[in-house]
């Protein structure tokens, strides 16, 4: 295993290009598909592409919030002691890649936007204690907890066809959580994930190639940008260095949150996820003047999802408008029966996520025909629609899109970490593809 993963890391280190770099590859390579797969011209690829340029705009401000909301929430001094004492469980590298691969497991099965910056915090503050560990892989081991995401209790497509009014109700109605979130065969999955994952990512330590990180570099400006507020003040100043408009402000955002959570139960979605990691920053730091410091060091991370995403939507604007979506899934069906069809449906969507990696996006065109598909062999629907979630997920390891909030807190490249993050998706792609068709 170890050699296995000197050489992965090294090939990634050579060949892989910056996910900037990639997002303009994937776009050439789209482009080029669909003027050879599809009867689109030149000029409509050009318009789908343009045309689907801006559709992730509030998706994209919603991650930049995701990495500047909780990096700011690590960086203040509650939060950090929290992570402190459970990063003091780990004493040596094995410890430290397995505590964080579980931290990052558990945190992703709640809620991925939870579990993409909660992993990489963790991992930061795991550096600082265990220096002879690798941080490579110690972001990387962090990151792979990502795979369960789509399996857990955010998961877009399952809690998409368990909402009275989805799209797809006229041909499978609804279809509960217990049938797919919480059903045998998805829990069994995510079990194996938990405990396979963790000993695969201790079995690619290799402290002979080894990286490691001093500690004094992951002392982020953040934590040091906290200020006691000087005597003789103007009343501006007074403002800012004010406890009690924090106070003010943040138990008033604690009080929607609660009232949220007893009106909607435990539906962590992506805005209520920011909410918190926002309110809960603003109480922690304790004054304005702290929080906005912390901001200011937060925000120079987010560069790489501004500039990409736009990128990736227009990838899915051609992906989708020309046709090439309908066409990878229509062959994977064809080429399926009642045994192999979850199987074939996994694949076909891990696919489809390289260019669309938006799992709700991604679903809106790939159910009506894997939905009618499964019907045909039957297949439940609650098994196709779980088969093309773990596929959404699961190429996710090898997709810089997902992993840009996670290597900007660590101050990573993708290919840092995609050396190790090829043997997850192995992995996972073995045991999920098993679970799909045996359980």
């Amino acid at each position: 295993m170890k050699t296995l993963t000197n050489l992965s890391t090294k090939l990634m280190q050579r060949f892989l290009p910056d996910p900037f770099l990639f997002v303009i590859i994937l776009t050439l390579v789209v482009f080029l598909m669909g003027l050879a797969l599809t009867p689109s011209s030149p000029v409509e690829m050009v318009a789908y592409w343009g045309e689907g340029f801006w559709d992730l705009l509030a998706f994209a401000m919603q991650m930049v919030l995701v990495l500047v909301t909780g990096y700011v929430l690590a960086s203040s001094a509650v939060f950090k002691k929290g992570l402190q004492k459970i990063a003091a469980l780990a004493g040596t590298p094995g410890q430290a890649i397995v505590l964080v691969t579980l931290v990052g497991l558990t945190a992703s099965w709640i809620n991925w936007g939870f579990g993409l910056v909660i992993g990489a915090l963790f991992a930061k503050e795991l550096a600082k204690r265990v220096t002879n560990v690798d941080y490579r892989l110690l972001i990387a081991s962090a990151y792979s907890g990502f795979i369960v995401w789509h399996g857990g209790l955010a998961g877009s497509i399952p809690l998409t066809i368990a909402t009275d009014g989805h799209f797809s109700e006229d041909i499978i109605g609804l279809v509960s959580t217990g049938d797919t979130i919480f059903a045998p065969f998805n829990l069994i999955i995510v079990a194996a994930l938990f405990v396979s994952v963790p000993i695969l990512n201790w079995l690619m330590i290799n402290s002979k190639d080894a990286v490691h990180v001093d500690p004094k570099l992951l002392v982020d400006s953040a934590e040091m940008g906290e200020t006691k507020p000087k005597s003789g003040q103007t009343p501006a100043e007074r403002m800012e260095n004010s406890v009690i408009l924090s106070m003010i402000t943040g138990f008033l955002g604690l009080a929607f949150i609660l009232y949220y959570l007893i009106t909607n139960g435990f539906d962590l979605n992506l805005n209520i996820v920011n909410f918190i990691f926002l309110f809960l920053g603003i109480l922690f730091h304790m004054t304005p003047r702290n929080y906005l410091a912390s901001v200011s060091a937060a925000v120079k991370n987010a560069g790489g999802i501004i500039i990409q995403f736009p990128f990736y939507a227009g990838i899915m604007g051609m992906m989708v408008a020309s046709g090439l979506v309908v066409q990878f899934s229509e062959w994977f069906v064809s080429v399926s029966n009642e045994f192999t069809f979850p199987l074939f449906a996994f694949i076909s969507a891990g696919i489809v996520n390289f260019f669309v990696p938006s799992g709700g996006g991604q679903w809106a065109v790939q159910a009506p025909i894997m939905l009618s598909a499964g019907q045909e062999l039957g297949v439940s629907a609650a098994r196709t629609a779980m088969a093309v979630a773990w596929g959404d997920a699961w190429t996710n390891m090898i997709q810089p899109f997902w992993a840009l909030p996670a290597l900007a807190i660590a101050g990573l490249n993708a290919r840092d970490i995609m050396g190790f993050c090829v043997w997850v998706l192995v992995l996972s792609g073995v045991v999920i593809g098993l679970g799909l068709m045996l359980l």
